[in-house]
């Protein structure tokens, strides 16, 4: 009976799911980063921290939306979890800093001390990025309990054993061609009509959704959900980082891994555009296996490189997308199984000099 109920509604409970989860109002969008973004600028401090950085030695892993969860049928995190912690040693072992771009609790379907009990293993990763002064946690939406609950500091202590602060953002700074160059990271939720600390989607997710994805097992983040042309979140992301003067954005939220303003099939429509012969049929097949059928290819003239996402840690098949920003790069990075093994693959890569910004 599961099985056949799969079937018939995952397509239309997914579709119904991302309707009523995410409502991105451009002027709230626009407002609320530029207000965050200038209030780190001028007081860092309290909503985020404004960090100089060496791009030719200092090195940071960006990585968000592992959604723990209790490791039950609705907990999308249990497939990632394994790769997460390779990952997490291997960046640890390499001495990069860790930023957890938020949502890394699913605290809209769980209770804290459920999420406690069954993620020790993360939480004690985690904390080898603390002892060396190297983790940075910012809240998303699912995970708001850690900046408005009173009792979110009490909490914080008992899983990491010293106390954390809690960001909206932060700003990593560095010179790039005698130029400032400002790497502002958040969440990605604001001015979201239904992810902004919204009562309704709280209680659709908890309430509605998490049972029923419980029982049917469903997790929306599929890799032919997120290699599509970017959502219309990510595009107002984007529109408001292509106004900003050497300045790049990366969030997370919406599980779809964004890299040079770019989706997987956007960077694929991109390089058939100057590919020929074979290489052309190539990215061809590649495209069509990614994409709707008789559709046209967008125009992406004029892009400019400013707006990266870092996709999420809880896909379907247990892989996980990240961010890296070492040895004067940026990097979408991804973590997949190879039999029992953690593998990284670097799945596009720049060099920060050579991004095209305003």
């Amino acid at each position: 009976m599961r099985r056949l109920l799969q079937r018939l509604l995952t397509k239309s409970v997914i579709d119904l799911a991302n309707r009523l989860s995410s409502r991105p109002d451009k002027k709230r969008v626009d407002k609320a980063l530029s207000d965050l973004f200038q209030n780190i600028t001028i007081r860092p401090g309290k909503r985020g921290p404004a960090i100089p950085f060496d791009a030719a030695t200092d090195k940071f892993i960006i990585l968000s939306d592992q959604h723990k969860g209790a490791r039950d049928g609705s907990d999308i995190f249990a497939k990632s979890a394994k790769n997460y912690l390779a990952a997490l040693d291997h960046y640890n072992k390499e001495n990069f800093c860790y930023i957890n771009l938020g949502d890394s609790e699913e605290l809209w379907e769980n209770r804290f001390l459920t999420i406690k009990r069954h993620n020790k293993l993360t939480f004690e990763a985690e904390k080898n990025f603390l002892a060396r002064n190297a983790f940075i946690k910012i809240f998303g939406n699912h995970d708001l309990y850690w900046d408005n609950d009173p009792l979110a500091p009490i909490s914080l202590m008992q899983i990491y054993g010293q106390p954390v602060k809690i960001y909206e953002g932060a700003i990593l700074e560095t010179t790039i061609n005698n130029q400032k160059l400002s790497v502002f990271m958040t969440h990605g939720h604001q001015g979201d009509l239904q992810s902004d600390g919204n009562w309704f989607s709280k209680w659709f997710v908890s309430d509605i959704w998490a049972p029923f994805q419980a029982y049917l097992r469903i997790n929306p983040n599929t890799p032919a959900n997120n290699d599509q042309l970017k959502t219309h979140h990510n595009r107002l992301m984007y529109e408001w980082s292509s106004k900003r003067k050497n300045t790049l954005l990366i969030t997370g939220h919406t599980h779809q891994p964004v890299f040079r303003s770019l989706t997987e099939l956007e960077v694929l429509y991109e390089k058939r555009a100057y590919a020929n012969g074979e290489e052309a049929l190539q990215l061809q097949a590649k495209i069509d296996k990614l994409h709707l059928k008789n559709s046209h290819s967008p125009d992406f003239k004029g892009y400019l490189d400013t707006y990266f996402n870092s996709g999420c840690c809880c896909f379907n098949d247990g892989d996980i997308t990240g961010i890296e920003i070492a040895d004067s790069c940026i990097r979408l990075i991804k973590w997949e199984y190879k039999g029992k093994e953690s593998l990284r693959i670097v799945l596009e890569e720049a060099r920060l000099e050579n991004l095209k910004l305003q």
